[in-house]
């Protein structure tokens, strides 16, 4: 493998987005950085905030579920479909109990098939999962509550997933994805003049991709039977038009990496399926504006201008690039949960995803004074009138304080993690980072939004969809 092969590899790895960060962070801690003061005095305000909130929502702590697209459904929703899916499969089964007296029942299983549909609307909902915008919200024509930001965006991909725009009312196939126009899916999500929703046509345009991207299959993840479809071939019963996002279960229960112990535990590597999403979901994601190696997109991956200086590189170096891979880390915590809590699989090595490097993470920062922007910011961009008296900066994904920002979120969310653990006196085994940002930290960002701006961010990132 080349040089540059062996960089691009590293730049898509979990590793590189700590370790990166870290370099960032040193920065910070010097006083180096061009947008962002580091306050560490501030740190056990934002633990004890955070600790806080724990304790007020979960007095039993095992009771804290994981950070992932499933909270956002409502566990009722999630439920029901679930048990209609079920009473299906039980219905189907005793029907063809003679036809299928052959057949494996491991991999035939309800419960995998569950699996793969739960996978299949996970994966296209966190597409349709950015920021929409404070001024849309959902309405749902079962209760005719109105919901907005990421619930209101889950309530509205799980509607249209039952309607089977994306496929069939129980799973997505790669040719209805790539037949969705804007004009449908601003349809399906109820957007008007009146209703407006920030990043429509790169929402849409992220559906398109991912359908493309199943029916060449160019890695054999997302086939029937875990594999075989590379370069759109596949043979046999793989029919290009229905490959699925779902059947990634079957490529990780077919991988050399998967065991089984003496009990029949399934055991998945996090980095098997962290390969699959960044690898095989790459051609997903939008090319222009990106960082590239050799004409090559490096994604969610950006030059940090500081680090370069420090470093004395020249801005295009890749040795000062710093990835993210948000929206990736953001599937593979809601794609862990399905694995471990339907089929009971056990997956290995969760602690190398990382904190999010989002708004609500990265707002807790700056509005607990841990993160200060220095002056230079709020003339930056346009600015908006809102609490903290300079208003509230609207900075493109690129940008350098975005950069910066975000590098330091991911760091300081793990410091946040260590503060909470010793406070409540558990180990990371006992309050996974995964909890922690779904009890405390993204919650905390929100809550402390809604006090100091009506909910707004302190920073808004100017996003197309395909990035927050």
């Amino acid at each position: 493998m080349s040089n540059d092969d062996d960089v691009e590899t590293y730049l898509r790895s979990l590793p590189a987005i700590r370790e990166r960060c870290a370099s960032v962070f040193k920065l910070a801690e010097q006083g180096k950085l061009d947008w962002f003061d580091y306050q560490p005095d501030k740190l056990p305000d934002v633990v004890r905030y955070c600790t806080s909130i724990v304790k007020r929502d979960y007095p039993n702590i095992d009771s804290i579920p994981p950070h992932g697209r499933w909270r956002h459904f409502g566990e009722g929703r999630i439920a029901a479909m679930r048990s209609q899916w079920n009473a299906r499969a039980h219905a189907h089964a005793h029907a063809n109990a003679n036809a299928n007296a052959n057949a494996d029942t491991h991999t035939d299983s309800p419960a995998l098939e569950e699996a793969r549909s739960l996978v299949d609307l996970f994966i296209v909902s966190v597409l349709l999962d950015a920021g929409a915008g404070a001024a849309w919200a959902y309405k749902e024509p079962d209760t005719g509550e109105r919901v907005g930001r990421s619930e209101g965006l889950a309530i509205a991909s799980l509607h249209l997933f039952k309607r089977g725009l994306f496929g069939d009312a129980s799973s997505v196939r790669a040719q209805a994805l790539q037949r969705i126009t804007p004009e449908q899916l601003a349809q399906g999500m109820q957007v008007s003049p009146s209703n407006p929703m920030d990043g429509l046509q790169g929402r849409a345009g992220l559906l398109k991709n991912l359908g493309d991207t199943l029916a060449s299959d160019q890695h054999g993840i997302f086939a029937a039977g875990g594999g075989g479809g590379g370069g759109g071939g596949g043979g046999g019963a793989d029919d290009a038009s229905h490959r699925r996002p779902g059947y990634l279960i079957d490529y990780l229960a077919s991988h050399p990496s998967t065991t089984r112990d003496e009990q029949g535990q399934v055991h998945i590597q996090l980095s098997t399926l962290w390969h699959a999403l960044i690898v095989g979901l790459a051609p997903v994601w939008p090319t222009e504006g990106r960082t590239h190696l050799k004409g090559k997109s490096l994604g969610d991956a950006w030059s940090c201008h500081a680090l370069a200086r420090e470093l004395n590189i020249d801005q295009t170096d890749p040795a000062c690039v710093v990835p993210f891979h948000k929206l990736t880390q953001w599937l593979c915590y809601s794609i862990v949960e399905p694995l471990e809590k339907v089929l009971g699989w056990q997956v290995m090595g969760k602690e190398a995803q990382t904190g999010l490097p989002e708004y609500r993470n990265g707002g807790l920062l700056i509005d607990l004074g841990v993160l200060v922007p220095r002056p230079a910011l709020y003339d930056a961009g346009s600015c908006e009138p809102g609490g903290g008296g300079g208003g509230i900066p609207t900075l493109k994904p690129s940008h350098q304080a975005v950069i910066e920002w975000r590098s330091l979120t991911v760091v300081l969310l793990d410091r946040i993690a260590d503060g909470i653990r010793h406070q409540l006196g558990l180990s990371s085994e006992q309050l996974r980072l995964a909890q922690v940002l779904e009890s405390a930290t993204w919650k905390g960002g929100r809550e402390i939004a809604k006090q100091k701006r009506d909910g707004a961010p302190p920073i808004t990132i100017d996003s197309d969809g395909t990035i927050f």
